[in-house]
């Protein structure tokens, strides 16, 4: 059985006593990650990452869950995995999960909000009116993900259940959402923003990382119905390139990744390890301990 530890890590991520040096090399690193990140990874982590170290980046997209279920079923294999909520991880851990994982480090949260086109007719209502209200209007195409399969989905329903608690509005999930895999509104989450942006839909659920870098504009609900994405990254058991996965993490979990990260509008955490301490590269385990500076 995995030894499950939880280790809080006191420092900043990115602050490390020096920036690490990543020497040039040959292969390429695979990184199965979470949709929300896709313009992050694609368009900037993965080119700053192969100019830093030699090495390729090839990722892959999707919700945590499905990416999580092809691991277990051994549909899809990986170097690292980076996930949008810890709980998927922990499905992962253990003889009677395969344990692919055996630790991960939860690194950077990102807010869940309510996203919309400007270019739709009911953006100015986004303005004026409270959130659900406008979610509530006739004709409004409304995007989320599956509450199954992604965390983000998960996150969304209940979001808009809390509020029909908050607002005593006891049908509003009915009213907003339909049902949890409403065909109309359930879409995958690598493709949500796009849709969003081409006018397809008004409007949606995403985390700020999505709306901040593509300036989409968005409206965040009150404080009791806060919910985020908490990024964890990991390097999967069965690796085929272990050590390009390392330099991987190292790299994402320096000062230049915490800044990449920032720059996306995705919000550094002090790391925390869960899992077990002792199976971790000891180049990353050198990392997560660094002492704040």
């Amino acid at each position: 059985m995995t030894c499950k530890l939880l280790l809080s890590v006191g420092f900043t991520l990115g602050m490390v006593a020096s920036a690490p040096v990543f020497a040039a090399g040959n292969g390429t690193v695979s990184v199965l990650y979470a949709g929300s990140l896709v313009n992050l990874m694609e368009h900037s982590v993965g080119p700053a990452f192969k100019k830093a170290t030699g090495l390729d980046f090839q990722g892959y997209a999707a919700g945590s869950n499905k990416i999580a279920n092809e691991i277990k079923g051994k549909l899809r294999r990986g170097d690292v995995f980076i996930s949008a909520s810890p709980k998927v991880n922990d499905a992962l851990m253990g003889d009677a999960n395969g344990s692919h994982v055996t630790w991960y480090v939860r690194f950077a949260k990102s807010p869940l909000l309510i996203g919309y086109n400007p270019r739709s007719k009911f953006a100015k209502d986004f303005k004026t009116k409270r959130w659900d209200k406008v979610l509530q209007e006739p004709g409004i195409r409304i995007g989320r993900t599956d509450p199954k399969l992604d965390p983000k989905g998960a996150f969304t329903v209940q979001m808009v259940t809390r509020a029909a608690e908050l607002y005593h509005e006891p049908d509003l999930v009915q009213k907003i959402l339909g049902a949890p895999e409403n065909p109309a509104q359930v879409l995958p989450e690598e493709t949500l923003v796009g849709r969003l942006q081409s006018g397809q839909l008004d409007a949606g659920f995403f985390y700020s990382t999505e709306t901040s870098e593509l300036k989409i504009p968005a409206v965040a609900p009150e404080a009791a119905l806060h919910a985020q994405a908490d990024y964890t990254l990991t390097i999967l058991a069965d690796a085929p390139n272990a050590d390009g996965a390392a330099r991987f993490v190292d790299f994402l979990l320096s000062r230049q990744g915490a800044a990449l990260l920032k720059a996306h509008g995705v919000d550094g955490v002090k790391p925390v390890v869960a899992g077990n301490l002792l199976t971790m590269p000891i180049s990353v385990r050198a990392v997560v301990q660094a002492p704040a500076q």
